[in-house]
């Protein structure tokens, strides 16, 4: 690759980057590099397994039969659970709408790889990406060993862990644990009748499942249930910033989750086929590096920062990294219009983000991660929950009233705490 020129270089073979490349090649016959450090796009991709599906109703108006879905969500479950106790809100809808659905990112991921390899992209695998190249303070192409490609404009939408801009000093040396949380998943075969008859489910149709409470032994963070054709997906999110307090290491958590009464149940005889663990953002927009664009590059998907976090609900930002991809190519096109991808002609890249949904709702949550993170969400008001109803369902002779019996209840809670806490839930979500 050394010396090579490209119009467009693409760090990064996920959601944001490929979206991106497809989009510039199929659009305006731009000469597009994407490069991937892992083996191939999507080998590296680590991911909860619930895409939103919005975005891709104008980027790929057939994906309904083309993409690699798993199953449809109709079916919403949140639960806070204790070590023998459990509560469950279970909603549910008969609607027949394409709104989200299961899928292995991984499979997603090569097939967006082969939309962007039609369209007129090349794509090249296990190339890690050193640094960024810059000239009098303009990005001119990335490094890769002792390769060096130059192009016009670069889109960096490596993930998460944003090496390529640290080491170009684009964005902080590390990330702070306040920002990230750490993912671990299982993936546990069951045949499709199975999984049917376990969690009441037609053919189709798939589950989506948060739990709070035990599962991270009461630190902020929750854990996930996904049902797949025939398979299902466990995970553990634990924020960074309470790991210490962890009284086991995070893979035991997972196990502990998997044996617990409610889930043994459901995954009774099933086959581990997969695990894997992964940091992601839960900071939002706060997790962004200082720019999201300058001379000669942009930055898309996770690596902007660009996931919504709602407490135990962390909303996977495929959605977000594709819409930024999309938007980078919009960018792009208009700056290569005018002939320049200087700092001031890529900032319709930021007026275009502004005008979208991805800043539209990070920007209306961009606090919710601070009070979400307050513990006593996962652990006082988890045990106050299952007391409170289990108090209130005992008929051994005493009369109960509602709230006497939340008094009863609310164990370390004041009537303070609860009062405090209301009001800033409904002040940030």
């Amino acid at each position: 690759m050394g010396g090579t020129k490209f119009d467009v270089i693409v760090v990064g073979a996920g959601p944001a980057g490929l979206t991106a490349a497809q989009q510039l090649a199929s659009r305006g016959g731009f000469k597009v590099l994407v490069i991937e450090r892992g083996k191939k796009p999507g080998s590296k991709n680590v991911f909860g397994g619930r895409i939103y599906a919005h975005v891709l109703d104008r980027l790929y108006p057939e994906y309904v039969k083309e993409a690699p879905v798993e199953r449809w969500v109709r079916r919403e479950r949140i639960t806070m659970m204790t070590e023998d106790s459990w509560t469950t809100v279970d909603f549910e809808t008969t609607k027949v709408e394409h709104k989200s659905f299961t899928a292995y990112l991984t499979n997603f991921v090569e097939w967006l790889d082969k939309k962007a390899e039609a369209a007129g992209a090349v794509v090249v695998s296990e190339v890690p990406v050193d640094s960024l190249i810059i000239k009098d303070g303009r990005v001119v192409g990335v490094r890769a060993g002792n390769d060096e490609v130059y192009g016009d404009v670069t889109i960096i939408a490596e993930g998460i862990n944003r090496l390529v801009l640290e080491r170009s000093g684009l964005a902080p040396p590390k990330l702070s644990p306040e920002i990230v949380a750490l993912g671990v998943k299982e993936v546990i075969k069951l045949s499709k009748e199975e999984i049917n008859d376990r969690f009441n489910l037609d053919e189709d149709e798939g589950l989506a499942w948060v739990i709070a409470g035990f599962p991270t032994h009461y630190l902020p963070g929750g854990a996930f249930i996904y049902t797949n054709k025939e398979a299902i997906t466990l995970g553990i999110v634990l924020y960074l910033s309470y790991g210490y307090q962890l009284d086991v290491p995070i893979h035991d958590l997972i196990e502990e989750f998997r044996l617990h009464p409610m889930v043994k149940r459901l995954i009774k005889g099933g086959q581990l086929l997969e695990y894997s663990a992964h940091l992601t953002p839960v900071a939002g927009i706060n997790a962004a590096p200082p720019k999201l664009y300058g001379n000669g590059y942009l930055v898309t998907g996770d690596a902007a920062g660009f996931l919504l976090h709602l407490g135990i609900l962390i909303r996977g930002g495929v959605d977000f990294a594709m819409e930024s991809g999309r938007l980078a190519a919009e960018a792009v096109t208009k700056a290569h219009d005018l002939g320049k991808y200087d700092e001031d002609t890529l900032s319709v890249y930021g007026r275009l983000l502004e005008d979208s949904f991805v800043l539209k709702e990070l920007k209306t949550f961009r606090n919710a991660h601070k009070v979400l993170i307050e513990p006593r969400l996962y652990s006082d008001y988890v045990r106050m929950i299952n007391n409170l109803l289990r108090r209130y369902f005992e008929v051994d002779g005493t009369p109960r009233k509602l709230g006497s019996t939340l008094l009863e209840s609310k164990g370390n809670l004041t009537l303070i705490d609860l009062a405090r806490d209301a009001i800033r839930l409904v002040m940030n979500l």
